[in-house]
């Protein structure tokens, strides 16, 4: 089939290669334009070897999008990994429409931080769902889903990069494969079984030490690596990662109880969290090496 790839970074790498290894045309790859400091997106450097034209618009609303996907005369757009919003007179061009990928079970867990919401609420099953496109926030008839589990220590970026991005990037190129052979679903979401979450920034990061230990670890889990959840340290925020739980015991909420070459441990409502890796107002460090520096020490209260 003739097809448009929007997409960006390894993700629609890997499904570009895939899409042509089963003999598909790429016509163009629409990416998001380059960030500061040049650094060139994966799939544009991929499109740009294999000589497939690529178009990078700061909105994909601009009127001459439509005419570009016009005149390619495609038969299929596929968005694998899409941060920009795909207005429906260029969604509805191609010759049998669009369709996206989302890294949840839909219809749960429909918005842009589907990951992180499935660890912060405590979700244990988890999968990909390839949709039709329609003018709603991934609502559109489902094509193809395929389930996965989300373990106690998974991640936000453990679960997307060792789970979901191999299986989604097989379930992208196998959608298109049921299309191609005219076999391809359509099932209607059951609207009553539908979840919208926001993006997950810091207003939602904020630890509260006083939760549950489960909780905590949620949180802290759904917001490794991006935004990082958060505590006060002399008034600026703390994020930690490469968290684990430690569950029982009598703890002081929100007090460092030990700081050892394995992190600092810091007490939670029926738990203790130890980080691993913090980051305060720079870069990401080793919580022991931090906690040195900043001459952090037993009964130093984090909150």
């Amino acid at each position: 089939m003739r097809l448009i790839l929007i997409g960006q970074a390894a993700f629609a790498e890997k499904v570009l290669d895939g899409l042509r290894a089963k003999g598909h045309e790429v016509l163009a790859v629409y990416c998001p334009p380059d960030p500061a400091g040049g650094k060139i997106d994966p799939v544009k450097a991929r499109s740009q070897a294999l000589g497939i034209p690529v178009r990078q618009h700061a909105s994909l609303k601009r009127p001459e999008v439509q005419g570009e996907f016009e005149n390619l005369n495609a038969d299929l757009a596929v968005l694998a990994y899409v941060t920009q919003i795909v207005p429906q007179n260029v969604f509805a061009v191609p010759r049998l429409g669009s369709i996206c990928f989302h890294p949840s079970l839909l219809p749960k867990y429909r918005g842009g931080s589907a990951i992180p919401w499935q660890i912060i609420k405590g979700e244990t099953q988890t999968g990909v769902t390839m949709f039709w496109v329609d003018p709603g926030i991934d609502t559109g008839p489902i094509l193809l889903q395929k389930t996965s589990t989300i373990d106690p220590d998974d991640t936000a970026g453990s679960l997307y990069f060792n789970k979901l991005f191999g299986l989604g990037v097989d379930t992208v190129i196998e959608s298109v494969e049921l299309i191609a052979a005219g076999n391809a679903p359509r099932l209607p979401q059951d609207e009553s079984k539908a979840t919208y979450d926001p993006l997950c920034r810091d207003e939602h990061a904020a630890i509260d030490w006083s939760r549950p230990i489960d909780q905590v670890y949620n949180q802290i889990r759904g917001c490794d690596p991006q935004p990082g959840a958060y505590t006060q340290l002399a008034g600026e925020k703390l994020r930690l990662f490469d968290c684990r739980a430690v569950r029982g015991g009598s703890h002081r909420a929100g007090m460092i109880e030990e700081v050892s070459p394995q992190g600092i441990l810091i007490g939670a409502n029926g738990g203790a969290i130890r980080a691993q890796r913090v980051r305060g107002a720079d870069k990401k460090v080793d919580a022991a090496a931090f906690a040195a520096e900043r001459g952090l020490r037993v009964g130093t209260n984090l909150g």
